[in-house]
C-alpha cells in the first residue's frame, strides 16, 4: 500500500498548483506479473503533450496489464527536504540524520501517497519487482534504510503516480502521445534530470 505522508512534508502547493485530474478509475494491482507489457520501461511523452501534468515527461512503468497501467514520473523533481523532516512526517522522530532528500512529482493521481523507486539490491514483503532492473516499495521502513545508509544503493521517492484504465494507455500510444524506450539505471537515478527526456527521446523505440 502506498506511504502516506506528503501533505507533512510542506510540498503540496508546488505540486497542487498542477490542473487537477478527472480519474475514470484508479490503478489495481495485476493479478499475476506475466500479464505486464510495458512493465520495467520507459514511456516518453510527445513533444507536442501540451498537458502540464505530462509535459516532457518520462514515466517508469511498474505494471501494464488488462486490469490499466501504473508508472512512476522519473524527471519532475519538486525540491529538497532535510532528511529529519521526512523522518518526522512518517513519525520516526527518534533517528537523527543530517542532510537533504530530493522528493519527486510522480504522477497526478493520488498525490498525498509516497511510493519509492530503487534499484533490486533492497527487498521487502510489499516490495514490487520491475522487471528485474527495478523495484517499488512504498512503506516507512524503506525510508528508515535509505536515511541511515542501510537500503538500496539507488532510489527515487515521488508523491503521486500516473495511472490509466484498461485500454486507456493503448488508446494514447496508438494516437502517438507516448512513445516507449528501454530503461536504464542511469537515465531513472543518475541522469541530470533536465536531461532525462532528450535522453530517453533519442533512444525511443517503435511505438506499439
Amino acid at each position: 500500500m502506498p506511504l502516506h505522508w506528503f501533505n507533512r512534508l510542506g510540498l503540496s502547493a508546488a505540486i497542487l498548483m498542477l490542473p487537477a485530474l478527472t480519474l475514470t478509475e484508479r490503478w489495481q494491482p495485476p493479478a499475476t506479473a506475466q500479464e505486464s507489457s510495458l512493465s520495467g520501461q520507459l514511456l516518453i511523452a510527445a513533444a507536442d503533450m501540451f498537458d502540464p501534468r505530462f509535459a516532457r515527461t518520462v514515466i517508469l512503468m511498474v505494471r501494464h496489464d488488462r486490469n490499466g497501467a501504473f508508472g512512476i514520473i522519473v524527471n519532475r523533481p519538486v525540491g529538497e527536504r532535510p532528511w529529519s523532516a521526512l523522518l518526522h512526517a512518517i513519525g520516526d522522530s527518534a533517528t537523527t540524520v543530517e542532510g537533504n532528500v530530493r522528493i519527486f512529482y510522480g504522477g497526478p493521481v493520488q498525490l498525498d501517497a509516497g511510493f519509492v523507486i530503487h534499484s533490486p539490491d533492497y527487498h521487502r514483503a510489499e516490495t514490487i519487482d520491475i522487471g528485474g532492473m527495478f523495484a517499488m516499495t512504498s512503506n516507512r521502513d524503506v525510508i528508515r534504510d535509505i536515511a541511515t545508509k542501510q537500503g538500496p544503493a539507488k532510489s527515487l521517492i515521488a508523491f503521486g503516480y500516473a495511472g490509466w484504465a484498461p485500454g486507456q494507455l493503448e488508446g494514447e500510444i496508438a494516437r502517438r502521445a507516448w512513445s516507449t524506450a528501454p530503461a536504464d539505471t542511469k537515465t531513472v537515478f543518475d541522469e541530470d534530470r533536465d536531461k532525462v527526456w532528450d535522453d530517453a527521446t533519442a533512444h525511443r523505440t517503435q511505438d506499439l
